[in-house]
């Protein structure tokens, strides 16, 4: 898991969203390695440097909404 670059992420969601807003950037070792209009460029750009794996790519917005994630199923109450 990426703990260290999610944690870099969090402590510096302000400003990153202040200047990357709607933004995807690749953090790798608490560093911005690049900033990419759509989450796949930054995967496919990145992974010609990096290995898969050992970065992270986190689209840039205000808020928990880049990184929450609520799923719906629908049950049947039969």
């Amino acid at each position: 898991m990426l703990k260290k670059e999610f944690e870099y992420f969090l402590e510096h969601q302000k400003e990153l969203a202040d200047k990357y807003e709607g933004k995807f950037i690749v953090i790798k070792n608490q560093k911005i390695l690049g900033v990419y209009d759509s989450e796949i460029e930054a995967v496919t750009k990145t992974s010609k440097e990096e290995e898969l794996g050992t970065f992270l790519v986190q689209k840039c917005e205000h808020g928990d909404a880049s990184f929450t994630q609520t799923f719906h199923s629908r049950v049947s109450s039969g």
